[in-house]
């Protein structure tokens, strides 16, 4: 990993999430999961730049006592409100009939009760429908208009999720003005996720993920992100793994869970990362110019990261520290030869 700028800055309290949908009470970790010692110093880390506004948010969470599950949660909800980011929440780029389809997911890593939702329209925060799904029904996964009449019994507001920005970005789109991201580089357009882990002062760890997809996709064609076993993975006792890039090719490796279980045969986390992105090469040649990388957690505060490409970076915050790192990838791109 290559450091490439590193932020500090007090805490003040939970104040950032004024305006959020929702009463907000921070629930306080118990300590139930990951470690029975004394407290630790919460770590955060997220995928991508986008993701240094949302682990200071996690972050205020953690040290005032917060549970890891609301700290991933409460994150995430912080990039799905900003309309500056194309590939998650407002502000996400639709699907090819210009309509807003919205993917997240979350786990806890002590219970290993996970919950998500796929192909949610109308709805901005789609990882809080995830945790409603997780804690307050007997399933995993909700899709569609099923998602979405959970989401509004349970007391979400719809809304418009189309931004003037995106709508425009998709009517170019239409008029062959602007090609689609297909996944081939770690540029702004083509990365579709946000995925966080996190480990509270008790040791339990928890992993989301939220996502409007891939930009101009087919109308509900899901990706990794919202597949527990894919895009991610949490078990307290083991770590967390978030993915993103293609996500077809994610799920192809079932990458997230690939990843845990060579961290549970006691591989380094760089390396299980790495062992994993070689075997989605090892699908396909193709691979070795696709995005696919990952970021792991492990229990002992361990950080590991991975990328086929360039481009790719990861956000850690450990107490109130946060940096901002770049990824090496194991394919660099080939500087040209001077004449």
């Amino acid at each position: 990993m290559r450091r490439r700028e590193f932020l500090m800055g007090g805490l003040a309290g939970v104040g950032v999430f004024a305006g959020l949908p929702g009463a907000f009470a921070v629930p306080r970790s118990d300590g139930g999961g990951g470690s029975s010692g004394p407290p630790i110093e919460p770590i955060v880390v997220s995928t991508w730049r986008h993701g240094l506004a949302a682990n200071h948010a996690a972050a205020q969470i953690l040290q005032v006592g917060g549970t890891a599950v609301t700290a991933v949660v409460r994150g995430v909800m912080i990039t799905e409100a900003d309309p500056e980011v194309t590939s998650v929440g407002y502000g996400g780029y639709p699907n090819r009939d210009g309509v807003m389809e919205l993917d997240a997911a979350v786990m806890n890593g002590d219970s290993l009760e996970a919950g998500s939702v796929a192909g949610l329209q109308g709805i901005l925060h789609a990882v809080a429908v995830a945790r409603k799904v997780m804690e307050a029904t007997p399933h995993v996964m909700l899709v569609g208009e099923g998602a979405r009449a959970f989401a509004l019994s349970n007391g979400f507001e719809e809304q418009n999720l189309l931004t003037e920005q995106a709508k425009k970005a998709w009517e170019d789109w239409k008029s062959g003005k602007k090609s689609a991201p297909a996944g081939g580089g770690a540029d702004e357009e083509s990365h579709d996720t946000i995925g966080m882990i996190a480990i509270d002062r008790g040791g339990s760890m928890a992993a989301s993920c939220t996502t409007s997809g891939a930009a101009w996709k087919l109308p509900g064609r899901v990706g990794d992100s919202p597949i527990v076993g894919h895009g991610l993975y949490c078990e307290s006792e083991v770590g967390g793994v978030v993915a993103t890039g293609l996500g077809e090719e994610v799920s192809k490796i079932c990458g997230a869970f690939a990843v845990i279980e060579r961290m549970r045969q006691g591989v380094d986390p760089d390396t299980a990362i790495r062992e994993i992105l070689m075997r989605a090469i090892g699908r396909s040649e193709k691979n070795k110019k696709t995005l696919i990388a990952m970021v792991a957690l492990r229990r002992d505060g361990t950080i590991g990261t991975g990328s086929i490409v360039p481009g790719f970076q990861v956000a850690i915050s450990h107490g109130t520290k946060h940096e901002l790192i770049d990824v090496e990838p194991l394919f660099p791109a080939k500087t040209k030869e001077k004449k």
